[in-house]
């Protein structure tokens, strides 16, 4: 069997779900990314970036840093990263329960968007210095339901929100207070499959050719 042409930069299950339920071949790496030094330094330069700016910003970094390795050689290399914004605030991972608990308390009952950012750079051509890569920012309106003290407390000593941009999955327990979504399911969970197809038709190559 030939190698994958994708490359996904992520090590994400998530995003490895998606690209598995929707049929897609691939391969993975870890793209070894500082996000806060990423951010950081776009700061020092002077831009502060809006959290859909910064979802696109992490996920070309990843994508970048993933090409730059001989794993990519051969491939397209796919880089994602979403930060969720509330009152034009970004908020990427929690972490810890403590920082969960209250972004929970403060996302409750509201609506906040999700960026998740898309980059793919084209690295079938050998010799060549890594081009620029192609990239997309996916945006959904996310609709929280009045959770109680309980229920958050409940779902986050599952642990399953604290490595999640926004501290919940709508893939997982968090489904249950979710009332809306106004957009992307796929961008939610971590990677659209829509952009992805849009992305690799720029390069030519039909969304078919990167089906299992």
């Amino acid at each position: 069997m030939p190698a994958p042409l994708l490359l996904l930069a992520s090590t994400s299950s998530s995003r490895r779900a998606i690209l598995d339920a929707t049929g897609f071949a691939y391969a993975t790496c870890s793209p070894h990314v500082d996000e806060r030094a990423v951010v950081d330094a776009e700061r020092a330069a002077g831009s502060e970036p809006s959290p859909a700016q910064e979802a696109q910003l992490l996920a070309t970094a990843k994508a970048t840093a993933a090409a730059a390795t001989p794993q990519a050689a051969g491939h397209l290399v796919l880089g994602c990263d979403s930060v969720f914004e509330l009152d034009g605030v970004s908020y990427g991972k929690p972490h810890t329960e403590e920082v969960a608990i209250q972004r929970w308390r403060g996302m409750r009952g509201r609506t906040g968007v999700l960026h998740t950012g898309h980059a793919l750079v084209d690295m079938r051509e050998a010799g060549r210095p890594i081009p620029a890569p192609l990239t997309a920012t996916v945006s959904t309106r996310v609709s929280f339901a009045d959770v109680t003290d309980a229920e958050i407390e409940a779902y986050v000593a599952t642990g399953e929100p604290l490595p999640c941009a926004g501290a919940f999955t709508v893939d997982g327990r968090a489904a249950a207070f979710v009332t809306a979504l106004d957009g992307d399911f796929h961008a939610v969970v971590g990677l659209s499959v829509a952009a992805l197809r849009t992305l690799a038709a720029r390069l030519g190559v039909p969304v078919t050719a990167l089906w299992a």
